[in-house]
């Protein structure tokens, strides 16, 4: 028996076969050529057909995993428009007289080396991207094949690494996992994977070899470990593991329907946390009470220019017709740090995590603010919507925030729009808010927890900086105890108070976040009904 461990993308227990997927060397052989005029054609006819396949993916993408999910082919079809790109590698093919293909992966070392060494963590995700789109490139203009992603049967896919194009592409009903020995927690494709359901491990340490291909092994994708050719004890002890989960996954179901409640009487709320619309169907599916946290920026990320008022009111608008009722609160933009859109015009930052972000930009740019706000109390009309602002440190935030939205109010009112009077919150994300909360709690009439910032920024940790794993303490007593000041000033106040960040879904914090009063957890849409039934194991009369 051998085994490997890496890092796990989404639990769960898959047993099979292993299928091994080998990426076909793309040796390049720089080629003089006496006509560049048509070498550049042959590139333009490359990308031409390269947008045609990211159109495709998106497709595919929108239907199997959501809009926001699909985002992803959309970067890498403005990617293929960028001007830089473009110019190297024309100036490679007109300068030096070489083949296509040469220059266009020339140009990919180069861009992939450059995001590589950028500070900023979305900045450093693009290297993956330039060297995705520009393998494609390259296999149409060589005519070659991608990755040998073929099987008869279900399997257990091992590569080097998956681009969100090859992840998208695998026939769920033959994949019963991945695992890669390379790749990040906080990749579009550790993404993908989580939203299709496929228990999978990242930079695992296991040998690639043909050898590997056809033989049994298993995922444990709650330990992240891969066993290959489990001896008998292992495999027993997996088999029933396994089996013990879907037994669980089906009695999940049975929860449908059911109260959020302690054994001894006290009731939770529990919502979900989308991207997009297109994520409604998972919170009807699993029968969340409500949206959490709908992340607005999504919809500015999406778009290529600033989504207009109109644009947002539709589907501002949906998410609450479609909710027929319950809450939908909707954060306002959280543009900045790892969530860049380029027309944004943002300036480098040597620490964009405590830079122009969130709330700042509203506040320093407020035409945009006040767009989406009245989209937003537009939408308010069919539904129950409520407004959350993020990244807020101080009390003069809020009241500018007032004054902006009086403002808002005030235009819709003269112009004749109707608009409901709805709820509006904070999100506790700084130490600083932690600290203000008795006197912030005072000017809104919810506050919403955002614990992956808040142990951020209390820890002084770069979250999404894999060398620092081992000092990151999601139950750090600090943020615990930060969780139960927000509770305590916010309830001496009238004001509620939800989590919407990882620990929200943390089942081994429930109890504890119950006992602090915690008065709503909104978790992604998979986690609803597990925490529905934790909940109701409960009994906080002892």
């Amino acid at each position: 028996m051998i085994t490997c461990n890496g890092k796990s993308v989404y639990g769960g227990i898959a047993i099979g076969k292993i299928h091994v997927m080998a990426k076909k060397e793309q040796r390049i052989v720089r080629r003089s050529v006496d006509d560049t005029e048509t070498e550049m054609q042959r590139f333009e006819a490359a990308k031409a057909e390269a947008q045609n396949q990211l159109a495709e993916l998106y497709d595919k993408a929108m239907t199997e995993v959501g809009e926001a999910n699909a985002a992803i082919f959309e970067i890498h079809q403005m990617m293929l428009d960028d001007d830089d790109y473009l110019d190297s590698i024309n100036n490679i093919i007109t300068e030096q007289s070489v083949n296509a293909e040469f220059a266009v992966a020339i140009t990919a070392d180069n861009f992939a080396e450059m995001f590589s060494s950028m500070d900023d963590a979305y900045m450093k995700e693009r290297a993956a991207d330039v060297k995705d789109i520009s393998e494609r490139i390259i296999r149409i203009l060589t005519g070659s094949d991608s990755a040998d992603m073929s099987s008869e049967e279900p399997v257990i896919i091992l590569a080097d690494d998956l681009a969100p194009s090859e992840t998208v592409q695998l026939n769920k009903d033959l994949v019963l996992s991945f695992v890669t020995v390379h790749g990040s927690t906080n990749s579009h494709t550790a993404i993908l994977a989580r939203t299709m359901n496929i228990p999978a491990l990242i930079g695992t340490n296991v040998e690639l070899s043909p050898d590997l291909e056809g033989k049994l092994a298993v995922v444990d994708g709650f330990n992240g470990v891969i066993y290959i050719e489990p001896d008998s004890e292992t495999l027993a002890a997996m088999e029933k593991r396994r089996d013990e989960e879907l037994e669980k996954q089906r009695l999940l179901q049975e929860l449908k329907g059911k109260e959020n409640i302690t054994k001894d009487g006290k009731s939770v709320l529990v919502y979900a946390n989308i991207g997009n619309v297109k994520d409604l169907a998972y919170v009807l599916q699993n029968d969340a009470g409500g949206i959490g946290l709908f992340r607005s920026e999504f919809v500015y990320l999406e778009s290529s220019t600033y989504p207009t008022e109109e644009e947002q009111y539709r589907i501002y608008k949906k998410a609450a017709e479609t909710m027929a009722g319950k809450r939908v609160i909707i954060r306002t933009l959280d543009i900045g740090a790892d969530k860049q859109a380029d027309y944004f015009n943002l300036d480098k930052e040597e620490n964009p995590a405590m830079g122009l972000r969130a709330i700042r930009i509203c506040l320093t740019r407020p035409e945009i603010f006040k767009t989406q706000l009245r989209a937003l109390y537009r939408a308010s009309k069919h539904g129950k919507l409520a407004i959350m602002y993020p990244m807020i440190t101080s009390v003069e935030e809020v009241k500018r925030i007032k004054a902006i939205s009086a403002e808002v109010k005030a235009e819709l009112t003269a112009e004749g729009i109707p608009y409901n009077d709805i709820e509006e919150g904070i999100m506790i994300e700084t130490p600083a808010a932690v600290m203000m909360s008795s006197e912030l709690a005072k000017e809104v009439d919810f506050f919403s927890i955002g614990t992956n910032d808040l142990s951020q920024y209390t820890m002084a940790i770069d979250r999404q900086n894999p060398k620092l794993d081992e000092f990151f303490d999601p139950h750090h007593p600090a943020v615990l105890r930060m969780i139960e000041m927000v509770c305590k000033n916010a309830h001496a106040e009238n004001t509620w108070v939800g989590i919407c960040g990882e620990l929200g879904a943390d089942l081994e914090l429930t109890e504890q976040f119950l006992r602090m009063g915690v008065d709503e957890l909104s978790v992604s849409p998979s986690c609803v009904l597990p925490l529905r039934d934790k909940i109701r194991s409960l009994d906080l009369s002892k």
